[in-house]
């Protein structure tokens, strides 16, 4: 029987269950039957929405890049971002991917007037008074490897935070760090457009 879980990964956890060099992993956090595992990944250094299943037909759906569906990112920066680079980041820019060059497709970008609504980070982001800081909500229809690091750094502006919010309808609204929560396949699949 198929299983699904919404959970919000924790900062500086691995997306997976078993562990490597000693870093806390999934399994640190949610108890969930062994043949569950995560549909795609978070880094270890970001945080946010993660599914979990063993419906491989949900994780073909969700990962091929044929299927496009909606990732938005809340990512606080480094420094004052501007309206051109915001621009830039919606017409996509170029990063390196497997060692070649890889021109992101066109996404929203949208920057933020306020902090979002988002739990404290343990550790706190560093903290540098004569630094600025910006927010900047991202949406994406792919995800390559550390791609929304790759571009705020490309368009000047390094991740301090990076926070996945939202797969298309599903998002960490009333969730907190290390928060799960079941769900059933009546109610996945619409959310996911499937």
């Amino acid at each position: 029987m198929h299983q699904y879980f919404i959970v919000y990964k924790p900062f500086n956890v691995l997306s997976q269950f078993t562990s490597q060099e000693g870093k806390l992993t999934l399994k640190d956090f949610f108890s969930v039957p062994v043949d569950l595992y995560p549909v795609g990944r978070l880094d270890f250094d970001s945080e946010g929405l993660l599914l979990l299943t063993n419906d491989k037909s949900l994780n073909h759906r969700l990962l091929d890049p044929e299927f496009a569906h909606e990732r938005e990112y809340w990512v606080q920066v480094e420094g004052q971002m501007d309206q051109a680079a915001i621009d830039l980041l919606r017409s996509g820019v170029s990063i390196a991917v497997d060692g070649k060059l890889y021109k992101t497709r066109p996404c929203r970008a949208e920057l933020l007037t306020d902090a979002p609504p988002v739990p404290e980070r343990n550790p706190p982001i560093r903290y540098r008074a004569h630094i600025p800081t910006s927010w900047v909500k991202m949406v994406l229809k792919e995800g390559k490897n550390r791609q929304v690091r790759k571009m705020t750094a490309k368009a000047g502006f390094p991740t301090l935070r990076l926070i996945r919010h939202r797969i298309e309808r599903i998002s960490l609204e009333g969730f907190l760090p290390g928060e799960m929560r079941e769900i059933r396949k009546q109610e996945i699949y619409p959310l996911l457009g499937l």
